[in-house]
């Protein structure tokens, strides 16, 4: 049975989990230095549950904390009852989704683990933008691909943006982090590996003529640059989202998306 703890200042130290959430900065070390992350709105906070991962603490509004209840009383952790003026103060944003967990982080399987027996997975070479990494997990997930492949400097699909944009598909699809971003690519080609690299290059192949069979690899660039020059060449092949009226490229997530069902494993 659950603790229910009212608590009417931002900034009582049991709270201390969930302070200034939109400080990218102190979040990373904070939440990698404690081993949690935190979870946004019931939806969210319920996948993760059932996905396995550890609550630390609940904190709620009291409006949401009835709609809660059956999560709020089979909770092992402390539920902390705050007003939304004081979650405001806490968080540095107005909580709208008035639900908040402190998660306990598990640690990450090995590369070799997470491609062990997967068809289709999306490789994120450096992209930054947490929404978009969110958003990339989101789509991968729903269209049929198995698992995500991340180089050393992607951002943290854990980060309570990319959770909250991947409406929870960070827990659902397996994901490892490459210790080596210069010979990660061969690990991954060495486990049978097709490796396709999403491009706006003219001189791609349009990404419809793909031969969608065998064990796929999408390869995908940071925001801007896209994808590095050693990873372009390190691809088996180059492939491209055909553009018109002068637009060149698409945003990384909504690329993925198209090419994501271009190459989900019912078109092979």
């Amino acid at each position: 049975m659950a603790s229910l703890v009212a608590v009417d200042n931002a900034s009582d130290a049991r709270l201390a989990d969930y302070a200034r959430l939109t400080d990218v900065h102190l979040r990373r070390s904070l939440e990698f230095a404690h081993g949690l992350f935190v979870a946004e709105g019931e939806k969210v906070i319920r996948s993760a549950i059932g996905a396995g991962y550890p609550v630390r603490s609940l904190l709620v509004t009291p409006e949401r904390l009835a709609g809660l209840g059956d999560l709020a009383r089979s909770c092992q952790a402390p539920v902390y009852v705050v007003s939304p003026q004081v979650a405001e103060g806490l968080t540095g944003y107005r909580v709208h989704r008035g639900a908040l967990a402190s998660m306990e982080r598990r640690p990450l399987p090995a590369l070799g683990e997470v491609l062990h027996g997967a068809r289709r997975i999306v490789i994120l070479e450096d992209i930054v933008n947490h929404e978009n990494v969110g958003a990339i997990f989101r789509c991968a997930a729903g269209l049929g691909f198995d698992a995500a492949v991340l180089a050393p400097r992607c951002a943290d699909p854990l980060y309570r943006r990319s959770v909250k944009v991947s409406m929870g598909a960070v827990f659902e699809m397996p994901y490892a982090r490459m210790r080596d971003w210069r010979g990660g690519l061969d690990q991954v080609r060495a486990a049978g590996f097709r490796l396709l690299a999403l491009t706006p290059a003219a001189d791609a192949q349009p990404i419809g003529e793909v031969r969608a069979a065998g064990r796929l690899g999408l390869l995908l660039g940071t925001e801007g640059d896209g994808l590095s020059a050693r990873w372009l060449d390190a691809a088996d092949a180059r492939v491209r989202i055909p553009m018109r009226r002068g637009v060149d490229s698409l945003n990384v997530a909504s690329a993925a998306a198209i090419a994501c069902y271009l190459l989900a494993p019912d078109s092979a």
